[in-house]
């Protein structure tokens, strides 16, 4: 059977303009921004701690145009103050930067503020991942001490029974899974330990005087 060829290319072969926008938006670029030592800090620690990237973590909290439209409202026009920022680069979405050069320019909102104050939003998450980082360091310590009073009991059980007992066997399974998840959660807290070095005050002075 001949093909058609004025019916051209089946539906589901053709891509929608809404879905190529899309796929464009989700284009990695390049953005170099002055932060605070603070706001860069704040970015690297959760994106570290959460284990996630950090252009995850920064499109999350740029592409909400309407957050970012609010921040400019509170901010328009206001000088930002220059001391102790560090030039960075970041690698985000082409749709986050986007959003930022607009709501930027529209509301003439110095896009660096627009991004100090969009990671600001971070700091209560740090400061609740920061309490239960100080739990799980205490908890090891217990968990530790369980671990070794199975290994024990393993080693008992095979003088007893014989190490081909089903009993045996099946606690040696147990263990097994236990060193696993034990040495798992013991990288996840000493990873985690870069948390404790941010200081919430290297937030406390972004912008300086308005300028009337």
């Amino acid at each position: 059977m001949e093909r058609d060829e004025k019916k051209g290319r089946p539906e589901d072969f053709s891509l929608s303009r809404t879905f190529t926008a899309d796929l464009r938006g989700r284009q990695s670029v390049r953005a170099t921004f002055k932060l605070t030592e603070g706001c860069i800090d704040a970015i690297s620690i959760v994106a570290a701690h959460l284990g996630i990237k950090q252009k995850s973590l920064f499109d999350h909290l740029v592409e909400d145009a309407r957050n970012l439209r609010s921040i400019a409202r509170e901010i328009q026009n206001i000088k930002l103050s220059r001391q102790g920022r560090i030039q960075k680069t970041f690698v985000i979405s082409r749709k986050s930067l986007t959003s930022l050069d607009s709501v930027s320019k529209n509301y003439d909102a110095p896009r660096d503020a627009l991004v100090e104050v969009s990671v600001q939003r971070l700091l209560p998450i740090i400061a609740k991942e920061r309490e239960k980082h100080s739990k799980r360091k205490e908890m090891l310590g217990e968990i530790a001490d369980h671990f070794k009073e199975g290994k024990s009991l393993l080693y008992r059980l095979r003088k007893v029974l014989g190490v081909e007992d089903p009993v045996c066997q099946k606690l040696e399974t147990v263990m097994a899974a236990y060193e696993n998840a034990y040495s798992n959660i013991e990288s996840f807290v000493e990873r985690s330990k870069i948390i404790e070095k941010f200081q919430s005050d290297s937030f406390e002075k972004i912008f300086s005087v308005p300028e009337d």
